[in-house]
């Protein structure tokens, strides 16, 4: 593993975490021990609609749990709230935005899923709204940047930057907190493959060069009984659940290890390191 300088462990606040969370920090840890880095905890809890205090709350007490460490960011709710959240950087993520604006890399869109649908078999945005000349101050119009010359996945095609509600989306966000916490070490679940790809070609447009040379690793997921990924709307077992039954810490990690098909049983997240090359995947040329 390259020396690396700085990884975070960033969960979205909008459910209990389960135990596919669990294994993404598990193998951060494992990074962050094998390349030298320090462990950064962001919340991302820009949506704030579907935060709780409880959902936050979960994430410091599932990480002492399962004894997952950190080095930096808020190490309680309170230090989160008074310092860490994300509506702290907000004034990064807008300028941000006016430069996407100056540069004349945005347009506004007004489109719907169902309108979505209806011009794609799976909703695939086709840049409908390029060339409307909606104006981009008008109220209830997301933000699209202007991907015609970047080669990125469809879902990525036209990605949203800033939503309908006039706050940052997810790409520029996640973007500008990597570069502004100096990241270099970004680990994710495969799912988030064309996430990174948008997020490189934000990186370009904005200048973050640096941003293009960071290491990204992306992991296998932990899948359901039924082949899909575990996800926290579609409500798969949580943690907390799992440790109100009664469940060991050592139990959790077993039980991990077993869904992941692994040769032998862990009871932590140290056991993962002679393990690790199972979860990581190649990377995508």
């Amino acid at each position: 593993m390259q020396q690396s300088v700085r990884t975070r462990i960033a969960p979205t606040p909008s459910g209990y975490l389960h135990l596919g969370n669990a294994l993404s920090f598990a193998i951060t840890a494992v990074l962050a021990r094998q390349s030298g880095a320090k462990t950064l905890l962001r919340i991302d809890d820009l949506d704030q609609p579907r935060v709780r205090p409880a959902y936050v709350a979960d994430v410091f007490d599932t990480l002492a749990y399962l004894g997952i460490p950190w080095d930096e960011g808020p190490m309680d709710y309170d230090a989160y709230r008074a310092t860490y959240s994300q509506v702290h950087r907000l004034g990064l993520y807008q300028a941000a935005l006016r430069q996407l604006r100056a540069q004349g890399k945005v347009f506004a869109c007004d489109c719907s899923r169902t309108t979505l649908q209806h011009n794609h078999p799976v909703g695939v945005y086709t840049g409908r709204c390029k060339h409307r000349g909606l104006p981009l101050d008008g109220n209830g119009y997301c933000w699209r940047i202007d991907t015609d010359e970047a080669d990125l996945p469809p879902s990525m095609h036209y990605f949203i930057v800033r939503k309908k509600d006039g706050m940052p989306a997810y790409q520029l966000t996640s973007l500008i907190d990597d570069v502004h916490f100096g990241v270099d070490l970004i680990v994710r679940g495969q799912d988030l493959h064309d996430s990174t790809a948008a997020q490189l070609f934000l990186a370009q447009t904005l200048g973050h060069r640096r941003f293009g040379d960071a290491t990204v690793v992306h992991h296998k997921l932990l899948q359901a009984a039924n082949g899909e990924k575990l996800s926290k709307s579609a409500g798969a077992t949580a943690i907390r659940s799992l440790r109100s039954a009664g469940s060991s810490k050592s139990a959790i990690y077993r039980e991990i290890g077993k869904m992941a098909g692994l040769p032998t049983p862990i009871s932590g997240w140290e056991d993962l390191i002679p393990l690790i090359s199972v979860f990581i995947l190649p990377v995508k040329p």
